[in-house]
């Protein structure tokens, strides 16, 4: 099983790079593939003379075009919408104290992501601050969906540089 897994997941990524899942990211899309590769391993079945490529590329297929479209069900839309930035809240407690500190780790961190962020990635995250969901921004900045999505997800991956491990600005 480990070398199946292994030799096939070049193939995963293969399958998930054209997809785009809502309210996540492309590593999430990858696994749904391993589960639909696993799923494809335990269920072939050689005697039908199917090759196991193209059984597995199925099974990861079609495990991935269910992950999109239970995504992209209206049940899940403030997920898809939100985008958890709690980093950059400002904590709502009794100690002043603490609150000033809040307050300057958070205009350190806005600085510092601002000073490393492309203009595009800036209008994407000013809008997102005000409240739009994903598709607001998409209309408001005239970019495909996917386009915002991409950008929150560089937003996040250089907030997440900036916090470092300890979830304070480095």
């Amino acid at each position: 099983m480990h070398e199946l897994i292994t030799r096939y997941t070049r193939l995963v990524r293969a399958c998930a790079r054209p997809l785009f899942l809502a309210g996540g990211d492309h590593e999430d899309l990858v696994q749904e593939g391993m589960i639909g590769l696993l799923d494809a391993i335990r269920s072939y079945a050689p005697e039908l003379g199917t090759p196991f490529e193209a059984y597995a590329a199925l099974c990861v297929r079609r495990r991935m075009y269910s992950a999109i479209r239970a995504a992209a069900a209206q049940k899940h839309a403030p997920l898809n919408d939100s985008l958890p930035l709690d980093t950059l809240a400002v904590s709502q407690t009794d100690d002043p104290e603490a609150e000033l500190i809040s307050r300057e780790r958070q205009r350190d961190l806005m600085k510092r992501l601002n000073d490393c962020l492309s203009s595009a990635e800036r209008t994407v995250l000013g809008h997102y601050l005000e409240g739009a969901s994903y598709l607001e921004i998409s209309r408001r900045v005239g970019k495909p969906l996917k386009s915002v999505d991409n950008a929150v997800q560089r937003i996040r991956r250089k907030a997440a540089n900036i916090l470092g491990e300890n979830g304070h600005p480095v």
